[in-house]
């Protein structure tokens, strides 16, 4: 089993660093997808869906859905649902600034909520997307500068004494990243941008660009049980569903399908992210073209919300909830909360325990310590669109948002293992808070 959670963690680190934004998330998954046979699909388009077939679709080249369509009528959906993002710093339209002495720094404002001090002394890039206009026609292309372009400096401790005890890091002051020096032939980041992508500077019509952690992904510990990388949360769960859901057997009439949204650090409500139709939209349009009844399919489904919990901290173990703290490779996390930041219940936490029980994959339960508010996710967002069965789930992990962040190697398996059991699931409901599981594999 070792040997094959390192290949599967070895295989997620490379997956994360051809995944430093959003958009190429996007791209990463299209990727694995085409690979496994499905077919891209336009929102624009009249849909013609062939039974047997998989498909895919992208709203915004950010956030993606993928489903197969069952060979006979549908009877239900099994959805996950993850998130491509991850806080980051952009860059404002007039980014480079004279103002820092002898350096040209970068304007940038946060998205999502970042552990400011992570980012410091390390190296980092630049990547995202550039709109360009070529000839009335605009197309956006992504770019990805493959080189450590930028650095964050720290305040030295002669000059700061403060540094380790009452320092607050301003986004506007301290996390603004060094450029260049500045001279007679400093580059622009749009002549960068042009170089980069052979066309003329006057054909960038628009950016979203974004500073990027150029630190490469780690397995380490004794034994190698741990790995790091940035962006494990949520790209952790982004490629564990993905592999999960191309490597399942669907049940018949199942209609299985594979979400992963944009903009879910800054609350979803985009026309992309959670908090959208897009997801609602998709569903609909699979059953108007395979004759199904959206809302008595939706009756007997299920969703699984992914996104990464926190483990137990050694340093810091009063942090967590001592009959409720998740360890790192201890399997799966079922994530509750009372106020419902959580969707998961009674029902939607024993249907997942059981799939996972038969799967042989450990379940681990976290709530937040009651003194302490948590953060939310994909799972209730979602379901103010599509209300159905829904748990929030995650694997453990340190450090989240941290621009290096650590999880374990055994639970990438487990990831991948607990979502090709789901995605093979019978489920039927036979009235509201009956359900009955069949067919697992």
């Amino acid at each position: 089993m070792k040997e094959r959670s390192l290949k599967f963690t070895k295989d997620l680190i490379s997956f994360i660093e051809n995944s430093p934004t959003a958009f190429h998330a996007v791209d990463s998954i299209e990727e694995i997808l085409k690979k496994d046979g499905f077919l891209p699909l336009n929102e624009a388009d009249v849909w013609q869906l062939k039974a047997g077939q998989g498909y895919y679709v992208t709203r915004n080249r950010s956030s993606v859905i993928a489903f197969r369509v069952p060979t006979d009528a549908p009877h239900n959906f099994l959805i996950s649902a993850s998130h491509t993002d991850s806080p980051i710093f952009k860059l404002k339209e007039n980014c480079e600034s004279t103002d820092g002495g002898d350096c040209v720094r970068l304007n940038v404002e946060l998205s999502g909520g970042a552990i400011l001090a992570s980012w410091l002394d390390r190296p980092l890039s630049l990547a995202g997307r550039v709109i360009l206009n070529e000839n009335g026609r605009f197309t956006a292309k992504n770019v990805k500068f493959d080189r450590d372009l930028l650095v964050i400096p720290n305040v030295a401790i002669h000059q700061n004494r403060k540094i380790n005890s009452e320092h607050a890091f301003n986004v506007a002051k301290d996390m603004l990243p060094v450029f260049a020096l500045q001279g007679e032939n400093v580059t622009t980041v749009r002549a960068l941008l042009a170089k980069e992508l052979s066309c003329e500077a006057t054909q960038i019509a628009g950016m979203d660009l974004y500073v990027v952690c150029r630190e490469k992904g780690s397995i380490w510990g004794a034994n190698d049980e741990f790995f790091s990388a940035p962006r494990i949360d949520d790209l952790m769960c982004a490629y564990g569903t993905l592999k999960g859901f191309c490597g399942s057997s669907p049940a018949a009439r199942t209609v299985t399908v594979y979400f992963s949204a944009d903009n879910e650090e800054t609350g979803s409500q985009t026309k992309q992210g959670a908090g959208s139709v897009f997801l609602s939209d998709v569903l609909a349009r699979i059953c108007e073209a395979t004759g199904g009844d959206k809302r008595r399919m939706l009756a007997s489904s299920m969703m699984l919300s992914a996104d990464n919990a926190h483990a137990v901290h050694p340093n810091y173990p009063e942090l967590s909830d001592k009959q409720n703290a998740p360890r790192i490779n201890g399997g799966v996390v079922i994530k509750a909360n009372a106020t419902q930041k959580y969707t998961t219940d009674g029902f939607s936490a024993a249907l997942f325990k059981e799939i996972c029980r038969r799967a042989d994959v450990p379940v681990q339960r976290f709530h937040n310590r009651s003194d302490v508010s948590g953060g939310s996710t994909l799972g209730n967002i979602a379901n103010t669109h599509v209300p159905l069965c829904t748990v929030d789930f995650g694997m453990a992990q340190l450090a989240m948002h941290s621009a290096y962040e650590s999880a374990g190697v055994d639970d990438v398996e487990h990831l991948i293992r607990a979502i090709k059991a789901f995605y093979s699931v019978r489920l039927t409901s036979d009235g509201d808070g009956v359900y009955q599981l069949e067919n697992l594999v």
